[in-house]
């Protein structure tokens, strides 16, 4: 297989697109517009600024911030450095942002001084007793705290930063895939890895320097972050989303006219349902980008039915890897609906049940090896030996179909399997179902425990306004609908809101716990 070669940094890619691109726009928002020119002058002043701080190569700074001009800078000044970023999430409070900070080692913390109902910059503060490491505390925004460095004095600051030895081998970023465990499971990314993947990806994407990207996903999570090295290696435009509400995609829609938009389902679903998806709106468009969760097809039909112009197209990637495979606009639209494609440039894919290949068509775990995987998780040898296989490949966790093309159809996880007496089932379809019942917004169904068959299936739901379900009506729409019966829930709990990712992913571990609570 060929593979992609070494890349810039992202510190590099800015340089050079300062003096090619010089005027052409880098970041957007509805407060902010700054050309790579000027991106660059201020890279370069608030590298300055956080080397002042005793910020140097190797060391981690954090940031907890929304998506906007600030999270570019952080995320580009550490490259100039060669630091490292360690982005939090924005609904993160104490409980979940001091081991994450504890483990990542991190020197500093970029974050609000203020929002909606607390302050971050206070919070971060407060942990500093019991984080010597954590140093410096950075707040951005009016209001900063006393002990806390104003983010606009940093940036304001020096116009030059020293130069740094800085190569596409170091590391770039610390991702975390889940923030509260007692073993973490962070990930160090090298430049070589995530931009090779991200340069590869553009090209067949079709992505230019003339194309606008925007997320949906914050930037603190993997799947926005891509957006962000898509833009560095391409020149391209972003749009910063502050936060993601449908009303607010929309209106980004319509201001910014982007040719790109990367969006999970739940994204989608909630703009179609209030009516915020019309061709008008969608016609500057190339292609829509949906990952994060399985994509059911009907909703990805009615997304493409709407685009004048552009194509539905689907991704699959993973903080371990970044983008694992993915459709192209140029694809079949029976591929772009209905899978994630195949594999991207440099990448390999398989899968395998019960330790051996799985024939095409035959569902499996998805497993993955390649330039853009990473090698281990950070200071958590036990959790990096179960990932890999004895032959050298990561271990995703996705239950998968491989067709004979090649392209991934995405069949649900191995941890959310139903074992209901011996016999194993995947929920993923019945959710699918149960999801189109009138009363029903989104539904999910994670095991019980059951002292007779170990596990039986609890279904969760969100009604619809108005809407009214009882368990004898889901079981009656599924037997409707030729499901099997020993598939169908035996229980059904109605909650007001399902707990999500950031990237709106169902968090089905919290939906786990709640059960052993309410039985």
């Amino acid at each position: 297989m060929t593979m992609p070669g070494p890349t810039k940094t992202s510190a590099q890619w800015i340089t050079a697109h300062s003096t090619r691109s010089a005027n052409m726009i880098a970041f957007r928002d509805d407060s902010v517009s700054i050309t790579y020119l000027d991106l660059h002058a201020q890279v370069q002043a608030l590298a300055a600024g956080f080397r002042g701080l005793g910020v140097g190569k190797g060391d981690v700074v954090a940031a907890q911030l929304p998506n906007g001009l600030e999270f570019i800078l952080c995320y580009l000044a550490t490259s100039r450095l060669g630091a490292v970023l360690q982005p939090i999430h924005m609904p993160y409070r104490a409980a979940e942002i001091e081991p994450l900070l504890r483990h990542g080692q991190a020197k500093a913390i970029v974050c609000l001084s203020q929002a909606k109902d607390y302050s971050p910059a206070e919070l971060a503060l407060s942990l500093q007793e019991s984080l010597p490491h954590l140093e410096v505390v950075i707040a951005v925004g009016d209001g900063a705290p006393q002990r806390a460095i104003p983010f606009e004095r940093l940036r304001r600051g020096s116009a030059t930063s020293p130069e740094v030895d800085v190569t596409p081998e170091d590391d770039f970023v610390l991702l975390y895939t889940s923030g509260t465990t007692a073993s973490p499971k962070g990930i160090r990314v090298g430049y070589s890895r995530f931009l090779a993947n991200a340069e590869a990806c553009a090209s067949e994407l079709g992505l230019k320097s003339a194309s606008v990207l925007l997320s949906a996903a914050p930037f603190s999570h993997l799947y926005g972050l891509l957006t962000v090295n898509l833009t560095i290696v391409t020149g391209a435009s972003s749009v910063g989303l502050a936060t993601f509400t449908p009303e607010a995609l929309a209106a980004a829609l319509d201001a910014h006219r982007p040719t790109a938009v990367f969006v999970a389902p739940a994204h989608i679903a909630s703009c179609l349902s209030l009516g915020l998806l019309t061709p008008e709106r969608l016609a500057s468009l190339e292609f829509v980008m949906i990952s994060g969760s399985t994509c059911p097809p009907e909703l990805a039909s009615d997304l493409q039915a709407l685009m004048p112009n552009g194509k539905v197209c689907q991704l699959w990637g993973m903080s371990e890897l970044q983008v694992g495979a993915f459709t192209r606009p140029t694809d079949p639209v029976a591929v772009r609906l209905a899978s994630v494609g195949r594999a991207s440039p440099g990448t390999e894919l398989r899968v395998t049940e019960d330790g051996a290949l799985a024939p095409a068509g035959v569902e499996g775990e998805l497993q993955v090896r390649g330039i853009s995987v990473f090698e281990s998780y950070l200071d958590n040898p036990a959790a990096s030996a179960e990932a890999f296989t004895p032959d050298g490949w990561f271990k995703t966790g996705d239950l998968a179909k491989l067709s004979v093309e090649g392209d991934v159809r995405l069949t649900g996880r191995l941890k959310d399997l139903i074992n209901r007496g011996g016999v194993k089932f995947n929920p993923t379809d019945v959710e699918a179902v149960i999801d189109r019942h009138p009363s029903v917004a989104v539904s999910a169904i994670v095991p019980m425990p059951d002292p007779v068959l170990g596990e039986r299936a609890c279904c969760f739901v969100v009604l619809t306004p108005g809407g009214s379900v009882h368990l004898e009506d889901l079981q009656a729409w599924l037997a409707t609908h030729q499901v099997a019966k020993n598939r169908w829930p035996e229980r059904l709990d109605i909650i007001a809101e399902m707990p999500m990712t950031p990237t709106r992913k169902i968090k089905k571990a919290e939906l786990a716990r709640l059960v052993v609570q309410l039985k």
